[in-house]
């Protein structure tokens, strides 16, 4: 990989007008297009899937990620090259660094797209994050499991989502069978110490090439299933608390150079301590909420970060509950979420749907999400509870 840090690039500032390359075709990157289309910026993606959710807002490459000589075609065709999910091929990227202008690098790239590494980068910005042991055989494993303590999570060090590539080990006996299952994708592995949490949270930070960073208000996130169901905002935690989150995250994006979003997935513990879990370079479903809520979005945020312009405001507007539209709720939430419900009226709620143009709906499968816009979080929570939408899983 390159060793070129976007610090070391000579920043560019783009107006609109300028072509941006997407390195990722998924609804990321459809809506980074659509916010940036609406600042007068053209846009091209490079995905492998036909009539990807990008691409059918915006010119495509139907290429794979690996595939180099299209990685060069969408550098001829863009001022400015970003990505919108951290799992596209890091030589490709570097290769695009080197011949062409892309601010976010691929050095964050490669930190994130593996979890040994972004933890030791996260230690190394005096982050706090879980203990945690690198695993190289069961063995190593039994060993991690006595010094961190029952219960533990053992990870994929590379490819895992959405709850996938991980194993919740409450009892010694379940070592060996996670072990097994975990390894036999052929990734590295690493164990966890279990965090006690009262709440997850996330902040996303921006960062500008020219060094100006913002965050935005901090999110309180719940996983069903190991995919996020709903982002509260304002969190439901002490105002201290997000005040230390937020400047956690605006440690990371200074200290990994950030040019562009990172989004940060914190546990907070009984005590009041923040740790974090992970980190994404790129905008996040935790940050969906900014979309009607903030006065600038998290997609219109990234495209003024990476093209160098002045950073948007990110004072929130209205509290919001953002609730994601999996394959099994799809025919519903369009029915709910898509006509006035007068019985919504005297809650103030305001239902923003926005779907991805995924041709095929899966269950358990994001294909979008709304966005209750509202006096009070607990009106909207309270909708979401009440309608049939999410009870069927």
């Amino acid at each position: 990989m390159s060793n070129v840090q976007p610090s070391q690039l000579q920043a560019k500032t783009l107006l609109p007008g300028a072509t941006i390359g997407v390195l990722g075709g998924g609804q990321l990157g459809r809506m980074m297009a659509l916010a940036g289309t609406a600042m007068g910026y053209r846009f091209v993606t490079l995905d492998p899937t036909p009539g990807s959710p990008c691409g059918q807002v915006t010119p495509q490459i139907e290429a794979a990620y690996g595939d180099e000589e299209a990685a060069r075609k969408l550098a001829e065709r863009s001022d400015v090259i970003t990505y919108e999910f951290e799992n596209v091929d890091a030589g490709v990227a570097a290769l695009l660094e080197r011949e062409s202008y892309v601010p976010q690098g691929s050095a964050l790239l490669y930190t994130t797209q593996h979890r040994l590494r972004e933890k030791r980068a996260i230690e190394a910005a005096g982050v706090p994050v879980a203990p945690y042991r690198e695993v190289t055989d069961l063995q190593s494993l039994v060993v991690a499991a006595g010094e961190l303590g029952l219960p533990c999570v053992l990870k994929t060090a590379t490819g895992g989502y959405d709850g996938k590539g991980q194993a919740v080990i409450r009892e010694a006996d379940e070592l060996e069978t996670a072990y097994r299952e975990l390894a036999a994708s052929g990734s590295e592995l690493v164990l966890e110490k279990f965090i006690p949490f009262r709440a997850e949270v996330s902040v996303i930070a921006a960062r500008s090439p020219k060094g100006e960073i913002k965050s935005f208000p901090v999110s309180e996130n719940i996983h069903v299933n190991g995919i996020l169901h709903l982002s509260i905002v304002p969190a439901r935690v002490e105002e201290s608390i997000q005040r230390e989150a937020r400047k956690l995250a605006e440690r990371l994006a200074e200290s990994l150079n950030v040019a562009g979003l990172l989004a940060v997935e914190m546990f907070v513990t009984e005590d009041g301590g923040l740790y974090v879990n992970e980190v994404a370079p790129r905008p996040h479903n935790s940050g969906h909420y900014t979309m009607e809520a903030c006065a600038t979005s998290q997609f219109e945020q990234h495209i003024r970060a990476i093209c160098n312009l002045p950073l948007g405001d990110t004072t929130l507007l209205s509290p919001v509950v953002m609730v994601n539209v999996l394959g099994q709720h799809l025919d519903e939430a369009v029915k709910r979420a898509g006509v006035p419900d007068p019985s919504l009226n005297e809650f103030g709620i305001v239902p923003k749907l926005h779907l991805y143009g995924k041709t095929e709906s899966k269950t358990g499968r994001k294909m979008g999400h709304i966005n209750l816009l509202c006096k009070d979080v607990q009106h909207a929570l309270d909708w979401v509870e009440q309608t049939h939408i999410w009870r069927q899983g």
